[in-house]
């Protein structure tokens, strides 16, 4: 299956079109709603609850952006939508509300965020949530093992990998080493059979999403765009941006 047009036709707004200046935070509806304004596709996380419920959120733990402090899978939806935001009265969706907020206006490009155990929990829920869904939706992660639950559950909805040259630094010091290598190159691709790729705007040009671009005709999305330089590199050698901080001109 190859990728459609609608995912590269427009630049991607990184968590929703926020600018916490204006009280617009990442992933929150008003970034939402400023993204479909703009008609910008739209990039939003997703978050596993204890209950098995899927929440629109980066991070696995609060504190950053909101009141409180406690990883996500330890709490419930309910408990999530309680909670406080720092610079916004709007509240925390799921991915339902998402959804129904969009309502197929823009495309969505979903993260399938990863604790890297195996946990197929989350993607369970996003199938079940897209299944009524009938706009335009791609799902993405960082772990090959969600990307490859995607395939297995969901077929029919393209899938990606987010992906970087190297995973050497302190973000990924979780990891087993195994995990890690697993990760580089995307060596994976044949069992995970992804549509596309999102690969680090920093860590462009590189082999890896030169061949699945040039050779096996894989998108190349570019994350995440906030400079002038990074914009040209992403024009240079990519099919389109995932961008934050600014508002492109197209």
């Amino acid at each position: 299956m190859r990728a459609p047009d609608w995912l590269t036709a427009r630049p991607v707004a990184h968590r929703g079109l926020h600018d916490v200046a204006r009280g617009v935070v990442e992933n929150m509806p008003g970034a939402i709603d400023a993204a479909i304004a703009g008609r910008f596709a739209i990039e939003v996380d997703i978050q596993l609850t204890g209950d098995g419920e899927a929440m629109v959120h980066h991070d696995e733990a609060l504190g950053r952006l909101t009141d409180g402090s406690g990883k996500l899978i330890d709490k419930t939806a309910a408990e999530l939508k309680a909670v406080a935001f720092k610079d916004t009265g709007e509240r925390m969706m799921t991915l339902a509300d998402l959804c129904a907020r969009v309502a197929g206006r823009v495309p969505l490009v979903i993260e399938v965020k990863s604790h890297f155990d195996g946990d197929r929990r989350l993607v369970k829920r996003m199938a079940e949530v897209l299944e009524g869904y009938s706009g335009p939706a791609v799902g993405m992660s960082f772990d090959p093992d969600k990307v490859l639950a995607l395939r297995e559950t969901m077929p029919k909805l393209l899938r990606g990998i987010v992906a970087q040259r190297r995973y050497d630094n302190g973000y990924w010091a979780e990891l087993t080493s195994a995990q890690r290598a697993s990760m580089l190159h995307l060596r994976h691709g044949f069992r995970t059979e992804p549509h596309f790729i999102a690969f680090w705007i920093d860590q462009l040009p590189a082999p890896a999403p030169w061949i699945a671009r040039n050779i096996f005709g894989c998108p190349l999305l570019a994350w995440t765009v906030r400079t002038e330089g990074q914009r040209a590199r992403a024009v240079r050698f990519a099919d389109q941006m995932i961008f934050e901080g600014f508002l492109p001109e197209t």
